[in-house]
């Protein structure tokens, strides 16, 4: 979920800054860049070498560096670069500053430019945490849709023991995770993904296949599993590796496989999508051993595969279909008559008479038909944003 994000961790001037070296390896871990502003009272207790060796950034701290060649550190691009800004720890002081816009350091700066999710974890003794000015502060940054990382009860610093120890950075990090798990539109869906071509055996050797790479189902699985679904990705024969937590894959060979495979998933699936390029004939004997060409040119008869697409499409309750065309001619005709002759809620159309689009290509070019009658028409684009397309597409049309 983390990896690649850019997570932003600020760090105050309390005892807990200590804690603040074990959360950057948490998110450095989970595959995050992260980078650290510290208020000039933080560094007291942590060092900028310590989370700079950690975070494998430069750790920022005031809004002018080095006074012999002097750079500006511009609080306005970290506030955009971050995906997601975590105070912690978040002392008395800060939490009166977040609250009421007191701007006097670089972080409250980037605080008040950021756009991101915010989070803050509060540390302070526990008479201070009780204070109803402190009290008031979490209720306002709360109105700011700031979200409080509670403390945890425990030793503080003072020798007193209560409410105001700044929760242990896994905590922190488990929480981040939940939260943001608990806002993702396809947390509670089980999406079942068909991709890549199929291989129909003629000897042990040779096969009857097609050119797709499968990059444009993974592409959709990451993307869905990255809005919290779980997805059952059906590969054919690929080169792709997919890993993902949210993601389990099942390689199959042949067209009678993945059928097999889509039809166990779908059941208890919620959205279905048929992405892989399934051969429509298959060779009717498959011989045992490799056909020597000096047994004479061979005569390969050939059955139909099972439709699988079809048939999911007649098995539908309530499950959200969707389906792929790849036409050269009449396209548009042809995916509104596959559209609904298989029941389906959504085509995706590509055509081999556009460049960039297709098998073997790291771009696309599609148009959307949907059972409501819309037709949705976008550039050629990566495959990774086709697939953001795609799954918006589908997002629109399950909650409309």
């Amino acid at each position: 979920m983390l990896s690649g994000k850019n997570i932003l961790i600020g760090i105050t001037g309390g005892i807990a800054a200590y804690k603040s070296a074990h959360l950057v390896r948490e998110f450095i871990k989970a595959g995050a860049n992260v980078k650290c502003i510290q208020t000039p009272a933080s560094k007291s207790f942590i060092t900028p070498l310590t989370l700079s060796t950690l975070s494998k950034n430069e750790v920022f701290s005031e809004f002018i560096t080095d006074e012999e060649n002097p750079r500006w550190n511009d609080h306005v691009t970290l506030g955009l670069w971050a995906d997601l800004f975590i105070i912690a720890p978040a002392t008395a002081n800060t939490l009166a500053k977040m609250s009421h816009g007191i701007c006097d350091n670089l972080l409250m700066a980037t605080y008040l430019s950021a756009k991101c999710p915010i989070y803050f974890a509060p540390a302070m003794d526990l008479d201070m945490y009780k204070h109803p000015s402190t009290a008031g502060n979490l209720n306002k940054l709360a109105s700011f849709k700031n979200t409080v990382i509670l403390p945890e009860s425990g030793e503080l610093a003072s020798g007193l023991v209560g409410l105001g120890r700044m929760a242990e950075p896994e905590n922190i990090f488990n929480f981040i995770i939940a939260d943001l798990n608990s806002k993702l539109p396809l947390q509670h869906h089980s999406v079942l993904i068909t991709a890549g071509p199929t291989y129909e055996a003629i000897d042990p050797v040779r096969f009857i296949g097609n050119r797709s790479s499968g990059k444009m189902g993974v592409e959709l699985a990451f993307n869905l599993a990255n809005k919290g679904a779980k997805v059952n990705l059906i590969l054919g024969p690929s080169n792709i590796s997919v890993l993902h937590n949210n993601i389990t894959v099942s390689n199959v060979e042949s067209a009678k496989e993945m059928y097999s495979k889509a039809m166990e998933f779908f059941s208890h699936s919620t959205i279905a999508i048929a992405a892989a390029a399934v051969a429509d004939y298959t060779p009717k004997f498959v011989s045992s051993k490799k056909i020597k060409k000096e047994e004479g040119t061979p005569v390969i008869e050939l059955i139909k595969t099972n439709d699988v697409l079809a048939d999911m499409g007649a098995a539908k309750t309530n499950q959200f279909l969707v389906g792929f065309a790849l036409e050269t001619n009449n396209e548009i005709e042809n995916a509104k008559s596959k559209l609904q002759r298989k029941n389906l809620d959504l085509i995706v159309l590509n055509s081999l008479n556009d460049k960039g689009a297709g098998f073997q290509c790291d771009t696309n070019k599609i148009t959307i038909l949907t059972k409501s009658n819309k037709k949705l028409s976008f550039e050629l684009k990566s495959k990774q944003d086709v697939a953001e397309d795609i799954v918006n597409t589908i997002l629109t049309e399950i909650n409309a």
